[in-house]
């Protein structure tokens, strides 16, 4: 992405394997920020557009940017003169599970304008999120396995 103006990413890792890890984070149904909803139209594909509700504000609309099957996919929110993307990779590690890595990254002309709200947010929130998720991926797993 040109003109990245402040990134930031985090690693975790989950017993669950980078097939299950990548089969749970590409159903939007899954992602649990309340009291955020995601709706996705159409496949988990380049391209799809979908969005974020919260109550009390309006409507983001968002779209896949990439979708790398089983490997990687970014996700775009368009602003005011710039973009909000997160990309998600998935690796396997030597134990059977997966490396989830996040990186989320604010670019474009008008970046600046978002800087100070998003460099805290997410400095804040990125690993206990990132835990959080690799929790619930490893609960889900456990489940079917047993």
């Amino acid at each position: 992405m040109n003109d990245v103006a402040w990134e930031i990413s985090h690693s975790v890792e989950t017993g669950a394997s980078a097939a299950f890890a990548w089969g749970y984070m590409t159903n939007v149904a899954n992602w649990d920020d309340p009291p955020a909803e995601f709706k996705l139209a159409g496949p988990f594909a380049t391209g799809s557009r979908g969005t974020t509700l919260v109550p009390g504000q309006e409507p983001r609309h968002w779209k896949i940017r990439e979708v790398r099957a089983g490997e990687s996919y970014t996700v775009e929110f368009p602003l005011d003169g710039a973009t909000m993307s997160f990309e998600w990779k998935f690796e396997g590690v030597a134990d059977g599970g997966t490396r989830l890595t996040q990186r989320v990254m604010l670019a474009g002309k008008n970046a600046a304008a978002y800087l100070e709200q998003v460099r805290p947010a997410f400095t804040a929130s990125l690993a206990p999120g990132m835990e959080k998720i690799a929790a619930a991926i490893g609960r889900a797993f456990d489940l079917t396995a047993s």
